[in-house]
């Protein structure tokens, strides 16, 4: 498949080292960024001339992207700041992520060598995902009881949602305290466990093995909380009670009803996502409003539940006296997406990269906007049904909405 790159730049570079435009560049001292791509052993034949390399400045909001030559080495002159640096690229059969983060080009020159690390397009993938809440128009204030994602099959075979899980990475927030990432203070290189830290809660989707085909090009909708009509009394919301949505709904573990009312009469009880594991404290799924990491998975070689059973699969959190974590290993996820927070300059990844390499923003809460993945327009022209983009980095994969897909 031919690699699409959505570039996003204040100021494109190609060839030489170019400087990075700013209001002010007489007060800012300008610094040389070198970088040089590594692919994995036996794919040296993928060096070549204008593979897209990202600078993104997270606190300026400033994305920036220059190109390789057939060495694989690309130049940037840029101003002051702390930096992120991501690859992406891709084969027919496999896909390139790499990252550096928090480069510290302050009054100083820096090399940096980032490694591309190897992985494959996802069979199925998350197309929406609304956490944001909207207005409570006409009400005064703000809603935030109606959330969802919408997962694609990707591929052009029937893929099976029994047994598939959903869950949440930690922390909650893009800006809350990560305890499980730490960097290399000379490469910049993100240092993460070989585990995916599941928070709170994982769901799992019913069903003995085929009982929920998702045919090729076709979406399931997983309401996370409030599977009813929420546009009766805010109108700017969504209609969740519809034939065919799954919903996270246990009212047991989660009796909060103003997040997980009593599912609509259009809900089927069999769509009901189960509880496999619940180890928060919390009366209600804490889907994130700011800036979740979701994340779909399956056990392999074993149930879920197996796995969770043995010994080392369930943790305290680091620094914890209360909360517990599932440590779900990195092959098992499918897909897997890092939320940031447009609000905050403090916003810290989650997910490894061989699941998201890049992040996508939420520019800011209550405005009726989602996150939603970009159309592969030449795959989908050539299989004959919609396919998405699928270079597991938001960063290329997704866009803002302006309003929710499921908005009527």
């Amino acid at each position: 498949m031919k690699t699409i790159y959505y570039i996003l730049p204040l100021l494109a570079f190609s060839g030489a080292c170019a400087p990075i435009e700013d209001s002010d560049p007489y007060s800012l001292a300008m610094n040389r960024l070198d970088i040089t791509i590594v692919y994995p052993e036996g794919f040296e034949s993928l060096y070549r001339d204008g593979v897209a390399v990202r600078i993104n400045d997270p606190d300026k909001g400033s994305s920036y992207t220059v190109y390789t030559d057939r060495t694989g080495h690309a130049e940037a002159t840029l101003a002051n700041g702390i930096y992120r640096i991501s690859v992406s690229d891709r084969t027919e059969e496999f896909v390139f992520n790499g990252a550096a983060d928090r480069i510290n080009l302050v009054n100083t020159d820096r090399q940096v060598t980032v490694g591309l690390k190897k992985s494959v397009s996802s069979d199925i993938v998350f197309k929406e995902i609304y956490n944001g809440g909207c207005p409570a128009y006409p009400l005064e204030g703000n809603y935030q009881s109606d959330k969802y994602v919408i997962l694609h099959n990707n591929t052009s075979e029937v893929q099976y949602l029994d047994g598939l899980c959903f869950g949440t990475a930690d922390p909650y927030n893009s800006q809350g305290t990560n305890v499980w990432v730490k960097y290399d203070q000379i490469t910049g290189e993100a240092l993460y466990p070989d585990y995916v830290p599941i928070v709170q809660v994982i769901w799992q989707f019913p069903g003995e093995g085929t009982d929920f085909p998702l045919q090729p090009g076709e979406d399931a909708v997983v309401v996370c909380c409030g599977a009813i009509d929420h546009t009766v009394q805010y109108p700017l919301s969504v209609n969740l009670d519809k034939e065919n949505y799954f919903v996270c709904y246990n009212n047991v573990y989660f009796p909060n009803t103003r997040y997980h009312p009593a599912p609509g009469p259009n809900i089927s009880p069999d769509r009901y996502l189960e509880v496999v594991l619940k180890m928060g404290q919390a009366n209600a799924f804490t889907f994130s409003v700011f800036s979740p990491a979701p994340v779909i998975f399956r056990a392999e070689g074993m149930t879920i539940r197996e796995f969770l059973n043995s010994e080392g699969a369930v943790i305290q959190k680091p620094g914890s006296t209360v909360d517990r974590i599932a440590c779900i290993p990195i092959d098992w996820i499918i897909d897997g997406v890092d939320v940031f927070y447009g609000g905050s300059s403090n916003n810290v990844k989650r997910l490894q990269t061989q699941i998201d390499a890049g992040y996508v923003t939420l520019s800011d809460n209550y405005l009726g906007h989602s996150l939603f993945r970009n159309t592969d327009e030449e795959a989908s022209s050539a299989l004959g049904f919609e396919v998405l983009m699928d270079t597991n980095n938001s960063s290329v994969d997704f866009h803002e909405r302006e309003q929710q897909s499921l908005y009527e």
